[in-house]
């Protein structure tokens, strides 16, 4: 016997672990079933399960298990990343809380430190995944840092350099001066800040009453400027071009040069150059041969390069002694207060300073280049497919990707310094040694590079390196290239574009056929979720409250193509319903003596309500595996949902109630009954990649044989349905009769008829065959339309009053409501909510066409107003055909 109610906290554990013991989640290299390969993106080891976690491995874990019910061998292919800054800082917090730094204990030591936490609660996020009920292949769970992934790094590495794919370089990046790093675009987060513009005069060598003025949001950097650049085409300047002005406050001299990077509308149009602090100036002053002058040292304080009175000075300070210095020579002509965005580091906060520095840099431009043909010719495809512009831009317009970073946690470069700083670029150190004899004709003391490899580039090898490359192995020839790569459109460019370039380059292969781009997850308003605001929700917590199912059903259904979710409690709270509803058909049915006879054979149902449904659900079976193959989840969600609720429970099962009562007639209650329960346990089956927990309980007491995750996906259901499944003269009667049971649903809800009051029903213009179907379900009609008198007639209808009328089909459907309810009050109440609505719309409107409002407000303000007006629109539509009804 079923439990009264579904408890998924006492019933999630136990059958996860029955679940990962059974040996469906790994793949079989030497199966003779198809391949079908999914890259889990390595979430951080220092990281915690969030909402966008959830979000991903909820889709990925819905393919997996509908590929595996259909008959496909699955790998999905588990693992984390070292994630370097990250964790590095997680240890040495840490290590600060104790009083000791990492160079206290050393380099070695420090990394023994960082593998010790690792190993302690590195893997936390591995355990909340399962908690997700996801099906990875947990047993190739592998590490960006273990040694076959670390063999790859140093393979790839070596490979590239020799290719002259990889070579050092002085160029800028992004330096964090907390962290003594260079960092990712990725993780210089930009922000509005409150600034200033400073107007400042730099007066001319040959003619210091005649200056040029330039407008800086960095007046301390213009000690490291070296020209002024203008538009070549702004007639205020042209005739200063190539003439010198003097720096203020240094002995230096810079040229004035054309250059079309510069905006004439914006500031002064003449622009300073800092080519060593701008990444803008040092493309400018490449373009012109300009040389480069660094003026902040690693701490992003001023270095000896500036005038002694500035040496030592942080950026702050400097600024500050630069203005005051400018305002007493009087060459600080204005300043404008402002709001513009700044860099700032995501792991410490910090400003990120443009840097001049010795790095380690990949030829990116030339890699990109088979990367953005594999997407134009299709091999590699993006759904949606918007997302290829995105992908195009960035590797059209793709810079040396800087992969060196100075911090100790990481794959530490393979390359060593010979005494005279010659490099040695080597897998092995003894490789190295054999190199530097070949090269010296004896031995010398080589130094291994200190600086370790940006995280990206280990990650830009995953899709290979976890399936054993660079060896030829049984599992790289079967499962690469990959099927399918889920991920948020934020990395793109940062790993999905590098993935493909790395791919390519190595296998000569894409990595995977499709790239499906899912949105962010935000709060129920549209806002981004952060702390800070109090509005982040926690995908563990909303489990142990409402079940994993009701989180994963939740973000399945919201993962709408190219729009973000609104992820709200409420919509979680709703899901949980639909696996009560669910739960409670099963108890019915159980109630009800229907039985699951595993050979009952659906094409055998004679009954028109019995091959209505079968027919309804071979159709709906099939919807859903398009649907899935589509990477459209919210549709087969939004499908299943619709099924379940509306016609099987609210229709079929109320259709079957009078059968069930009439135990006299034993073959239609035996076929009912035998229906009724293969309907709901082949339900199970296609809703089980969404939600698995409740499926597979429902599946194991209802008589179900073996875990459901193993069960063949129904096979009259897939592309398209099997017509032998499929009576359509069953489909059109029993829809006609639901549409017309929920027409006078919808319009007893519309005028406000209290939910238990009988109202007649007239229908006119029936055709014979009309009028005997409804002769056969009228007592069905009467009891889910509570009908208390039915009529048909074959004439026309006359031109009654108080009545609501509306056509169905062929006939005219009358509802003489003026008898139940007062109609002329109604008509005044709908006017009421008229004006009442029409005045909302009035004032959203108002707001949207007021440029203020649009310019100040946060977009996902005006994303909600711009949908409560839509929403207010369709309301008032509504009214007025409800006005329009009432004769």
């Amino acid at each position: 016997m079923l439990d009264k109610h579904f408890t998924p906290q006492t019933v999630e554990g136990p059958l996860y672990e029955k679940w990962e013991a059974s040996g469906l989640f790994a793949c079989d290299p030497h199966s003779l079933k198809p391949a079908y390969t999914i890259m889990m993106p390595p979430p951080n080891v220092t990281g915690t399960l969030h909402v966008g976690h959830a979000l991903t491995y909820t889709l990925q874990d819905v393919l997996i298990r509908f590929k595996r019910m259909c008959g496909y061998d699955v790998l999905w292919q588990p693992g984390t990343d070292h994630a370097g800054i990250a964790t590095q800082m997680v240890v040495e917090r840490q290590l600060e809380a104790q009083g000791v730094s990492r160079h206290d204990l050393g380099r070695d030591k420090f990394v023994e430190k960082v593998w010790e936490w690792k190993e302690y609660s590195g893997n936390t996020i591995v355990e909340q995944q399962r908690r997700l009920g996801i099906t990875p292949d947990w047993s190739r769970q592998r590490f960006t840092l273990d040694e076959g992934l670390s063999h790859a790094v140093r393979k790839v590495f070596v490979e590239l350099y020799n290719q002259g794919l990889i070579y050092r370089d002085k160029r800028l990046v992004n330096w964090d001066s907390k962290l003594q790093t260079a960092v990712s675009d990725l993780e210089a987060l930009s922000q509005e800040v409150k600034g200033h513009l400073w107007y400042i005069a730099y007066p001319l060598a040959d003619n210091p009453s005649e200056s040029i003025v330039v407008a800086t949001t960095r007046p301390e950097t213009m000690l490291g400027d070296m020209a002024v650049a203008v538009h070549p085409e702004d007639e205020r300047y042209q005739h200063l071009v190539g003439k010198m002005v003097k720096l203020p406050l240094t002995d230096r001299q810079i040229p004035i040069i054309a250059d079309e990077y510069c905006d004439r509308e914006k500031g002064s149009g003449a622009v300073k150059m800092t080519p060593a602090h701008d990444f803008n100036d040092f493309e400018v002053c490449k373009r012109h041969n300009i040389p480069m002058l660094s003026i902040l040292d690693f701490k992003a304080h001023m270095n000896e390069n500036v005038p002694e009175a500035y040496r030592g000075l942080s950026v702050e300070a400097a600024r500050k002694r630069v203005l005051e210095d400018l305002e007493a020579q009087q060459l600080l002509v204005k300043i404008e207060p402002i709001i513009h965005a700044q860099p700032f580091s995501e792991r410490s906060g910090v400003l990120i300073q443009p840097l001049l520095t010795d790095q380690w840099f990949v030829d990116a431009y030339t890699l990109a280049q088979p990367a953005i043909k594999a997407v134009e010719d299709g091999t590699t495809r993006f759904v949606p497919d918007h997302w290829n512009s995105t992908y195009f831009e960035w590797l059209r317009n793709i810079q040396p990707w800087c992969i060196s970073r100075q911090i100790w946690w990481g794959h530490q470069i393979p390359a060593w310094f010979g005494p005279d700083q010659k490099i040695f670029v080597a897998e092995t150190e003894s490789q190295a040694h054999e190199q530097a004899m070949r090269h010296y004709g004896h031995q010398v003391e080589l130094v291994q590079e200190t600086d370790v490899l940006d995280t990206w580039f280990s990650s830009a090898l995953w899709p290979f390196s976890t399936l054993g490359w660079p060896e030829e192995t049984v599992e790289l020839k079967r499962y690469y290239p990959t099927d399918v790569l889920d991920t948020g459109f934020d990395i793109i460019f940062f790993w999905v574009a590098r993935m493909m370039m790395m791919g390519l380059h190595f296998t000569g292969q894409v990595p995977f056929k499709t790239v499906y781009i899912h949105a962010l997850v935000r709060d129920e308003k549209g806002a981004k979720m952060s702390k800070s605001k109090g509005n982040v929700l926690d995908p563990l917590t909303l489990s142990d409250e409402y079940g994993c199912d009701a989180l994963r059903y939740t973000l399945a259904s919201l993962a709408v193509p190219g729009r973000d979710l609104k992820l709200g409690e409420s919509r979680i709270q709703g899901s949980r319903n639909f696996m009560t509803k669910l739960w409670n058909a099963a108890r019915f049915l159980e109630m009800n003596a229907c039985v699951y006879q595993k050979a009952f054979d659906a094409l055998t149902a004679k009954l028109p309500v019995n091959r209505w449904i079968v027919s309804e659900f071979a159709t709906l079976t099939s919807k859903v595996y398009r649907a899935i193959e589509a990477y459209r989840f919210d549709e087969a969600a939004a499908d299943l949902y619709k099924f379940l609720w509306g016609t099987y429970c609210d229709f079929y099962l109320e259709f079957l109630k009078p059968i069930f009562a009439n135990v006299e007639e034993a073959k239609a209650l035996q076929e009912s009954r035998a229906t009724a329960s293969w309907i709901l346990m082949e339900f199970m089956k296609i809703a089980n990649p969404i939600i698995p927990f409740v499926t597979e309980t429902l599946w194991e007491q209802c008589g179900g044989e073996g875990l459901l995750m193993a069960v063949e996906w129904p096979i009259y259901g897939r592309e398209a349905v099997d017509a032998r499944y499929v009576d359509v003269s069953a489909q059109e009667e029993m829809n006609w009769l639901v549409e017309l049971v929920s027409a006078i649903r919808s319009r007893r809800t519309e005028f406000n008829v209290p939910p238990g009051m009988p109202i007649p029903l007239q229908i006119f213009e029936a055709t014979p065959e009309l009028e005997a179907r409804v002769k056969r379900h009228e007592i069905i009609i009467k009891r889910l339309a509570k009908i208390s008198e039915l009529s048909v007639g074959v004439g026309q209808s006359e031109n009654l009053k108080g009545v609501i009328q509306f056509v169905l089909g062929a006939a005219t459907i009358i509802l003489p409501l003026g008898q139940s309810i007062d109609l002329e009050a109604e008509k005044q109440r709908l006017h009421k909510e008229m004006q009442k609505v029409q005045t909302e719309l009035e004032t959203g409107l108002k707001r949207l066409s007021n440029m203020d409002f649009m310019a100040k407000a946060r977009q996902e303000v005006i994303d909600e107003l711009k949908e409560r007006v839509s929403n207010l629109e369709v309301t008032i539509e509504k009214i007025k055909d409800a006005l329009l009804r009432i004769a």
